[in-house]
């Protein structure tokens, strides 16, 4: 086995070959839809980038730091996509780094950190969900349950399927592959919100369908950004950058004041560590400090 390693090494040695392949293992192992997207297309703007300066076969050897920082700044996007390319490539290619005990020129790139943004909270979310609730009741179940459950609408409760549930519908039950915690999570489900998934329980359901659906196979990615997308139109208490993150962000405010626990926090949110709580908190509008806490002379 080690005589062949050597030769398999020599024959992918060019960068554009090393990166498709990364690529394509990645692509058939169990990553988000969104973050196997995000890698083709940025698979593609390095290898044009790479052919267009005539540097289509390019050995890892000879990729460097200045060359990097000329790809990421080559196109017109913000500082969060510039950091983005940067980790993205730096995981596809860092095991080809290790293997050859090259050195990662990635490591002394710093893109410049994007400006927070700061989330716009919910305050009256009763009465926006009733508004929802009016313009479509599959729209209104994806943001209470972003908001009481605290679970991602684009993944996590698009694919929800009966068998996620307890047999009252109180607990909901995700494995670490169907969360971007990559975590088991057991989530209790508030008791106004089960009336509202009750309505699309039917007496004939499997538990391998799906609750919105109603059958194995979930709606696209983009079902409910769709929706929202026709609701913002419509809406009269919508506020501007309030998307449907904002319901699953104001439950996180919630929990915070009530709780005043980062522990808590993470585990209903599902992070994978303190540190995301501590980052996610950055970008909303959390009360951290009272009169009472500042110093005493």
């Amino acid at each position: 086995p080690t005589k062949q390693k050597g030769p398999v090494l020599d024959q992918m040695d060019g960068v554009i070959e090393l990166m498709n392949h990364s690529i394509q293992t990645k692509l058939n192992s169990d990553y988000s839809y969104n973050y196997k997207k995000d890698l083709v297309s940025l698979g593609k703007f390095f290898e044009k980038f790479l052919i267009d300066g005539g540097k289509k076969d390019l050995k890892l050897k000879d990729l460097t730091k200045g060359l990097m920082v000329e790809f990421i700044n080559s196109r017109p996007v913000s500082s969060r996509t510039k950091r983005n390319y940067k980790a993205h490539i730096s995981a596809v290619l860092k095991p080809h780094f290790e293997q050859r005990n090259l050195k990662n020129p990635f490591q002394s790139i710093n893109p410049p950190r994007s400006v927070e943004v700061l989330h716009k909270p919910i305050r009256d979310a009763r009465s926006l969900l009733n508004e929802l609730y009016g313009f479509d009741k599959g729209l209104h179940l994806c943001c209470i349950l972003a908001y009481g459950c605290l679970l991602r609408p684009h993944r996590e409760i698009r694919e929800l399927t009966w068998g996620d549930f307890s047999d009252d519908l109180s607990t909901i039950y995700l494995s670490g592959s169907r969360n971007k915690g990559k975590r088991n999570r057991i989530v209790p489900v508030p008791n106004y919100v089960i009336p509202y998934i009750q309505e699309f329980k039917s007496e004939d359901c499997a538990r391998q369908n799906n609750i919105f659906s109603g059958t194995r196979f979930p709606y696209n990615t983009y079902f409910f950004a769709t929706k929202w997308s026709r609701f913002k139109k419509t809406s009269k208490l919508l506020e501007k950058d309030q998307t449907m993150y904002s319901f699953r962000h104001s439950g996180a405010l919630k929990v915070f004041e009530q709780t005043g626990s980062l522990v808590k926090l993470q585990q209903v949110m599902g992070h994978s560590s303190l540190q995301v709580s501590l980052t996610y908190l950055r970008g909303l509008e959390v009360k951290q400090l009272r009169v009472e806490d500042m110093p005493d002379l």
